[in-house]
């Protein structure tokens, strides 16, 4: 009778740890699956900052054109690195940490192009205030799928630019663009987009028709593009062909006050420096000269444009946020180039007629040492304070090769007529329609 009762309490006692072990698990268990949940429900909107670029590029297609020696109507750049291909592998911009993840959504310029068959909102035909170097359908570019890409960002959907929209959002505003014949580029864009819903009438421009305004009178609402390549002070010895009489002058510490003056009546501002500073140029500061950037029997230091740009951007910062108009501000990155097989003036050509896929396409030297800067001076006017809005379309512009005027800045350039004429590339501004209307979708989706 005592074993069979000691047996008893042997079996009990091991049913009761049985039952506590089988309840434990269960509690981890439970445990378990809501710290997996609750990781899920994070992970979903999660942005990884992985690199952009690979040494892989496209197959470059056959050339198409015989190109003689060419000048541009954009002033000439020199620079103190070496000649830069599209294709040139180089180090992966990191991007700030705030630049992958904006306010719990998905970083809009990050992800690929994608074919869109509807096409552009607006044509050359429906569109008065394309430039004749933009018209590539109109100069006779033979092709026309460049047309159809649209900017898909990796995890998120960006509408089309609604013009009624973007009217009513500035309706009894002023919207200013400030920088060099990119940012009147993305104005012509822009006008051609919102006169499908109101024309505007041209109320003023400068004299070489580089500073304009317009006015739309239903909405009561003025956009206007002011001429300032470097934002600093500068004084330019060129033409509107480029050539130059003599090195031009920039003080780094001083702004261009054709944007100053008129600062304090901005509602809205797109604002941008870029390739000026790699042209030869004389620096000052407090009126005296620091050094210069590829300036040859001049007997002056030579400095990287890399220090004139960071300075100017500094003194440009600055000045916003002292403002006491607190304007909606935009920055814009640099824009890439896609000269390819040279430069400007060695023969450089752009005849490629699809866009890059991401990953398929590495920065040039240049543009990743302009990128760097533009990120690094943004990101310390951040920290003390300054309240503006980071339009990072330089990664974004790289995949899009085929977006450029190429020879067709001109009209019919291998007509017969045109034979003796020296055949220019335009391998930096985008066609009209192009590959910089979707600039103007980004521009909404942030607004």
């Amino acid at each position: 009778m005592k074993a069979f009762n000691g047996t008893n309490v042997i079996k009990k006692q091991f049913s009761l740890i049985f039952v506590k072990f089988t309840v434990c698990f269960l509690l981890l268990g439970l445990a378990y699956r809501l710290i997996l949940s609750n990781f899920e429900q994070f992970s979903q909107i999660e942005v990884k900052n992985t690199a952009l670029f690979s040494d892989n590029t496209l197959p470059l297609p056959p050339v198409t054109v015989n190109e003689p020696p060419v000048t541009v109507n954009e002033p000439p750049v020199t620079v103190n690195e070496p000649p830069v291909t599209v294709s040139e592998s180089l180090v992966t911009v990191d991007l700030p940490e705030n630049q992958t993840l904006r306010n719990g959504t998905c970083d809009l310029f990050i992800g690929n192009w994608v074919y869109d068959p509807s096409g552009p909102v607006y044509t050359n035909a429906t569109c008065y205030s394309i430039e004749s170097h933009q018209n590539c359908m109109k100069n006779g570019r033979p092709d026309a799928e460049y047309l159809n890409w649209r900017w898909n960002p990796r995890d998120c959907e960006l509408p089309r630019f609604s013009p009624k929209k973007f009217l009513n959002l500035m309706r009894n505003k002023s919207f200013t663009f400030i920088g060099d014949s990119i940012m009147r580029n993305h104005v012509q864009s822009l006008l051609c987009i919102l006169s499908q819903e109101e024309e505007a009438d041209d109320v003023y421009h400068d004299e070489q028709y580089k500073s304009r305004r317009w006015y739309f009178p239903l909405h009561d609402f003025n956009l206007s593009v002011i001429w300032s390549p470097f934002l600093a002070k500068s004084t330019v010895f060129e033409d509107d062909n480029g050539a130059s009489t003599d090195i031009t002058q920039l003080n780094l510490d001083k702004l261009d006050d054709v944007w100053t003056q008129q600062f304090d009546n901005f509602d809205y501002v797109f604002i941008a420096g870029g390739k000026w500073y790699l042209k030869s140029t004389i620096y000052l500061e407090n009126d005296k000269i620091v050094g210069c950037h590829n300036c040859p029997g001049k007997n002056i230091t030579q400095m990287g444009f890399e220090y004139a740009y960071r300075k100017a951007l500094n003194t440009t910062f600055k000045y916003i946020m002292s403002s006491k108009n607190k304007a909606y501000t935009f920055f814009r990155t640099t824009t890439p180039d896609h000269f390819e097989n040279g430069e400007w003036n060695t023969g450089g050509y752009c005849n490629r007629t699809g866009p890059f896929k991401e990953g398929e396409v590495d920065i040039g030297y240049v543009d990743e040492v302009m990128r760097k800067v533009e990120l690094e001076e943004f990101e310390r006017g951040s920290e003390f304070g300054l309240k503006m809005k980071l339009f990072d379309t330089t990664l974004l512009s790289l995949l899009r090769p085929d977006g450029h005027p190429g020879v067709y800045r001109q009209y019919q350039p291998f007509a017969v007529e045109n034979k003796k004429k020296k055949i220019q590339n335009d391998c930096l501004h985008w066609c009209l329609p192009g590959p910089i209307d979707s600039w103007n979708d980004i521009m909404i989706q942030m607004l």
